[in-house]
């Protein structure tokens, strides 16, 4: 049996080599594949879940025929637009709270939370007033069909009531995420999730003596489920265990240094998200719907298959995002590689199998929706598109997320702007006009070719490395800020 020299020994015994024994020892543990696993899980399954719950709420309104069919993912999608800036500018707290939680300065964590709950109230009661008269002008200017309009407005008007309870869902749900326990967003999002379904079932049907409302009763049922999962969520913020470490019951005074920096570098993520969720419900549903209601019901059908694929490598992604947080805040930028190279890998693998299945069993999707031939007929072609691209939505969302974590929101927020306007949006245009025989594909291969673009912006922006540069605390930007002309250093 050999022994250890006393060099070893010493060297083993001395304070200075202990302390890099154990930071190699968390460096590689963080880097690993179960550890990601740990953190993306909860969300893999929180999105998996969410996308169910919206795939059997759509298919629920199906039963009640193709008029409704056509009209619900409509409307959610007009819903989503001004949504989506909110939820854009909040994902950035996950980025504050993970630097934060890297720092060991946890009490700003639970403050962040906080200061966007905020603004985001505030904002929805903005987005309440101006667009509740507008929904059915919105609706009839896009083009939809005149015998579809009024469920999509009725629908439209109780999303906008849940935009409440949602930015509470957000603000909790990325300060779990940020302090590395998303397993809370799981609990309380399966809960609410399946008190949504409850719910649908019977308000849309008139189930156990309740009024049979149609699709507003899926709207009625979706707000019944997110304030149930809001109210867990902030019951769980608010909780001794989380005020005991991150003073979350002591830190709901307002801090404008705060809300300035969420706005500082959510409000790009925020209106690239938005111009790319307009876009996208412009050309699928605007576009779309140009070619009749058979085609929108298609649309609709596909489009929730395809939520399949990207919701739960969003979860991934909202993983990597605290995840290259921690390590920033750490100080160890150069562990973000291993770990974008860990979630790359888990991304493909289901993306591809994703697109593959969409390929092989296309008709067979088509017909668990519906049994208009028309439709299927339809549908069929959207899906060989959306196998197309799933390989490229996998790089877009993994590769977006890293560069979310290090603060590089004003690049994330030109790419979508650009891929949507000039790819998505004048692509879009063209297609219809120049190849309207091709129908409603023609929009959807704009959107595959926005996709591959964003993909392939974001995988060079990130092996390019310009975003170490970025201190967010200091309000120290280089890469795409100082190329715009804001760099300060």
């Amino acid at each position: 049996m050999s022994e250890e020299s006393p060099l070893t020994m010493e060297k083993r015994d001395d304070p200075a080599e202990q302390k890099r024994l154990l930071e190699q020892s968390l460096s590689d543990k963080e880097t690993s594949l179960g550890y990601i696993l740990k953190l993306a899980w909860p969300m893999v399954v929180t999105n998996i879940s969410f996308t169910v719950m919206q795939f059997i709420d759509v298919r629920m309104v199906a039963e009640l025929g193709t008029n409704q069919l056509a009209a619900i993912l409509p409307a959610s999608f007009l819903s989503f637009i001004p949504a989506s800036f909110a939820m854009g500018v909040i994902a950035i707290v996950n980025t504050f709270v993970s630097q934060s939680l890297g720092r060991e300065s946890k009490k700003e964590c639970s403050s962040y939370c906080w200061q966007a709950i905020y603004m985001g109230l505030a904002y929805a009661l903005v987005v309440l007033s101006i667009f509740w008269p507008l929904a059915g002008a919105i609706f009839r200017r896009i083009g939809q069909p005149p015998e579809v309009i009024q469920m999509e407005v009725d629908y439209f008007h109780i999303m906008l009531y849940c935009q409440y309870p949602i930015i509470l869902i957000w603000a909790s749900s990325q300060f779990f995420m940020g302090i590395h326990r998303p397993i809370i967003t799981m609990y309380a999002a399966l809960v609410g999730q399946v008190i949504n379904l409850a719910a649908n079932y019977v308000l849309i049907f008139g189930m156990f003596g309740a009024p049979a409302m149609g699709i507003a009763g899926a709207g009625w049922g979706t707000f019944i489920g997110v304030t149930v999962g809001a109210g867990i969520r902030m019951g769980m913020f608010l909780s001794r265990d989380i005020n005991r470490t991150y003073g979350s019951r002591h830190t709901l005074g307002i801090a404008f240094s705060k809300m300035w920096l969420i706005l500082r570098f959510g409000v790009p993520a925020g209106f690239g998200f938005m111009v790319n969720i307009a876009l996208w419900g412009l050309i699928l549903f605007g576009l779309v719907g140009s070619f009749g209601k058979e085609n929108l019901a298609a649309t609709s059908a596909v489009w929730s298959c395809v939520r399949i694929s990207f919701l739960p490598v969003i979860g991934v992604g909202t993983a990597l995002t605290a995840a290259v947080g921690k390590m920033i805040g750490r100080g160890r930028k150069d562990l973000a590689f291993k770990q974008v190279r860990v979630c790359l890998h888990l991304a493909l693998i289901y993306m591809g199998l994703l697109g593959l299945a969409f390929f092989i069993f296309r008709k067979s999707l088509m017909q668990f929706w519906t049994s208009d031939s028309k439709v299927i007929e339809v549908g069929v072609k959207l899906l060989i598109c959306a196998a197309v691209f799933q390989i490229f939505d996998g790089v877009l969302i993994v590769y977006g997320a890293a560069l979310r974590g290090a603060g590089d929101t004003i690049w994330l927020a030109a790419i979508e702007a650009l891929g949507a306007v000039f790819i998505l949006g004048l692509g879009g245009f063209a297609m219809v006009r120049f190849f309207p025989e091709l129908g409603s594909l023609g929009p959807w291969m704009a959107a595959a070719g926005k996709i591959a673009f964003g993909a392939w912006a974001n995988w060079w922006r990130f092996q390019g490395g310009k975003w170490k540069r970025i201190d967010m605390f200091k309000r120290r930007a280089v890469g795409v800020a100082g190329e715009i002309g804001t760099e300060v250093e």
